[in-house]
């Protein structure tokens, strides 16, 4: 997470564990299954995290702000690099999660439209196929170092900023209220957090 795939070697891997590579290869044949076993385990995690904030919410809205504080977690430790590593050099894996992305995560973005439009906070004529697919392929622009280079558009940022404006698209006057409320929410316990740490 921290370093990318492509520079850590299983060498590395072996001594930060203190075992040795002999061992390793026990479990998986290759850097390869080792990749797309930590993948899968991610995107485990990732489901389990996806299914709590839903049943945690107070409403559609909220739940995407617990989303996007989890996603700021992860962003936190992780190098803008993975992705492109596990394109170029990682198939298999990479696959894997394009298959993720279109059928766990479209299914609980287009779960969260329909609850928004049931509790009246989301606009009423969405077409919430094209809108489940357009916020997946948003969610992962922020790793398009074209588009957004980390040196100029920190990912935490650049992810909230594009969440904030998702959530705008698809709210109603109702749904808004609920943004800015939340928004100012997090205003206070960052400032909050800044003051217990001086």
């Amino acid at each position: 997470m921290r370093y990318g795939i492509r520079s850590i070697t299983m060498d590395e891997i072996a001594a930060q564990l203190g075992i040795s590579k002999k061992t390793i290869y026990q479990f998986f044949t290759d850097k390869d299954a080792m990749v797309e076993a930590v993948v899968n385990e991610e995107m485990r995690q990732n489901e389990e995290d996806c299914r709590g904030f839903s049943q945690s919410a107070e409403n559609a809205v909220h739940e995407i702000f617990q989303a996007m504080d989890g996603i700021e977690e992860m962003l936190k430790s992780m190098n803008p690099q993975l992705i492109h590593d596990l394109e170029k050099h990682h198939p298999v894996a990479f696959k894997r999660l394009k298959q993720y992305k279109h059928q766990f995560l479209y299914t609980i973005i287009m779960e969260n439209l329909e609850r928004g439009i049931r509790e009246g906070l989301y606009r009423m004529d969405l077409n919430t196929d094209i809108t489940s697919r357009h916020r997946i392929e948003t969610a992962f622009m922020p790793f398009n170092q074209d588009a957004f280079p980390h040196n100029k558009y920190p990912m935490t940022q650049t992810c909230q900023e594009l969440a904030i404006l998702y959530l705008h698209s698809i709210c109603n006057a109702e749904g808004k209220k609920l943004i800015a409320k939340y928004l100012d929410d997090r205003k206070k316990m960052i400032l909050h957090e800044q003051k217990i740490s001086q």
